[in-house]
């Protein structure tokens, strides 16, 4: 029978992390490894308070599973979150593991490429610092910019005006009232952003419906399981899949599908958490529209070996580190 440890970790944030829900200086990750017949699988968790989860919450709920090696089975037994997507995670590593082949072709799907493009982000400070932030960032093809409701405008602008030629994704995680992000969107054309991640707070967003916009909008907290496709379809025009969220690469990969089925936008996002954790998120973000990956950049240290990272682009995850 296979066996399960967990373990909870903290990785220090390297001058903390803002956004509009508050600060945080360090990421709080559990990590599940699975072995059976002398081979061990790895999957890393970050628990969000936001979905009511906690470190202890989530190792409950590990220790709570009965140990098993079908995927599928997980994802019936356990509702999708952190615990879950660090058990899928172990899975996968522990069949690649068996089967000596990487877990992009166990999925049938395109490898990582050597070199992708993943944002680089930019937490809420002053529009000054967030300026001093885009400069030394200029050279990055995509940075996100983290914004609340105190004067985003003024912040976009000054990462704008730091990085004149990079893409920008604008996040306001729920923060904006329908009003405030009507009078927005003007600016943020003129402001050449590409993408705006969930404007308003997830219950309130069916007033999306019909709202004529020049930037596309992009669900996040909205977005957690393939179900939430049809009706975000309706709203955005592109979904943030997040393995935490979505509860592992399994559920991931069918919710990446049918998002792309409905004719949406595929974003491939991550809470902040180490290569570990970013590792089956590259696995589905190889197709992807909008690559967000860059929770080992937002680390004093990551792990070793973890997957590289230069300017903006990632490599694929070693085989040493996951799958």
């Amino acid at each position: 029978m296979a066996e399960v440890r967990v373990d909870v970790e903290r990785w220090p944030i390297a001058g903390g992390f803002t956004i509009s829900r508050g600060t945080r200086t360090e990421a709080v990750v559990v990590v599940a490894t699975i072995t059976d017949a002398g081979l061990s699988g790895r999957g890393e968790g970050v628990p969000y308070a936001r979905y009511g989860e906690t470190p202890e919450s989530v190792v409950q709920a590990i220790r709570d599973w009965t140990p098993g090696l079908d995927r599928q089975a997980l994802r019936a037994q356990m509702p999708a979150g952190a615990a879950r997507n660090a058990l899928d995670a172990a899975l996968w590593d522990l069949e690649a593991k068996r089967s000596g082949r990487r877990a992009w072709e166990i999925a049938g799907v395109p490898a990582p490429p050597a070199r992708m493009v993943t944002a680089e982000t930019i937490s809420i400070a002053a529009p000054d610092v967030m300026a001093e932030k885009a400069r030394a960032l200029a050279d990055r093809p995509l940075l996100k910019i983290k914004v609340g409701d105190d004067d985003p405008l003024s912040r976009i602008a000054a990462v704008r005006s730091g990085a004149p030629e990079a893409d920008l994704i604008v996040d306001a995680n729920e923060a904006w009232s329908l009003d405030q992000l009507r009078a927005i969107l003007p600016d943020l054309e003129s402001l050449r952003v590409r993408l705006l991640e969930q404007p308003l707070p997830a219950e309130l967003d069916g007033a999306l419906a019909g709202l004529e916009t020049p930037v596309t909008l992009c669900a996040d907290e909205s977005a957690h399981v393939t179900p939430d496709v049809a009706r975000l379809a309706e709203l955005y025009g592109a979904v943030n899949v997040k393995l935490d969220k979505a509860g592992g690469l399994t559920e991931a990969l069918d919710m990446a599908a049918a998002a792309r089925a409905r004719g949406l936008g595929l974003m491939v996002g991550c809470m902040v958490g180490t290569s570990l954790a970013m590792a089956p998120a590259a696995v589905v973000a190889a197709t992807a529209d909008v690559v967000d990956l860059d929770g080992p950049v937002l680390l004093s240290r990551d792990r070793e070996p973890g997957i590289a990272y230069d300017h903006g682009h990632m490599g694929p995850p070693p085989v040493g580190l996951w799958g």
